[in-house]
């Protein structure tokens, strides 16, 4: 399973709203996907009305890839099905340049969306600047999507 970063922009005023995301998170992307591995994209997105599963065609000129455990698709998959249909959280999105507004419960902005459906806590702290930096400091392995057991100091469970 992959997370898609959109790198480029749209013509228009969608084009405006991407430069304005990447300028003021002082990253890459605008918006950001979960790809499955069946090649289903899922995420939320104004123009699509909120929560929502797309095939969407994912020109490598225009996204970036990031890797995450193959094991957290069946967890994130099912999130998307349970909150499939939920609004689009607009005021979510303002939370970004105004601390002070607080989004709207069941609905949902894109890397807050894909953050939750990951299992990563608080996601609407994340912008998908901010969730593409968490997701590169993920270990090879999977790091903190895992849940191991860890052996006492006795070395036993």
């Amino acid at each position: 399973m992959r997370i898609a970063f959109y790198a480029a922009n749209h013509d228009g005023l969608p084009g405006i709203y991407n430069r304005l995301v990447k300028w003021w998170t002082r990253g890459r992307y605008s918006h950001v996907e979960i790809l499955f591995t069946d090649g289903l994209c899922a995420s939320s997105s104004f123009m699509d009305g909120g929560v929502r599963f797309k095939h969407i065609d994912l020109d490598i000129k225009k996204w970036e890839f990031i890797t995450v455990p193959d094991e957290l698709e069946p967890a994130a998959r099912a999130w998307f099905e349970q909150h499939q249909g939920q609004k689009y959280d607009v005021l979510g999105n303002v939370h970004f340049i105004l601390s002070i507004v607080v989004g709207e419960k069941r609905k949902w902005f894109c890397s807050e969306a894909v953050a939750a459906a990951l299992g990563i806590r608080e996601p609407w702290r994340f912008d998908p600047n901010r969730l593409a930096a968490i997701l590169r400091s993920m270990p090879p392995e999977g790091g903190f999507f895992t849940t191991t057991k860890k052996k006492s100091a006795h070395g036993r469970d």
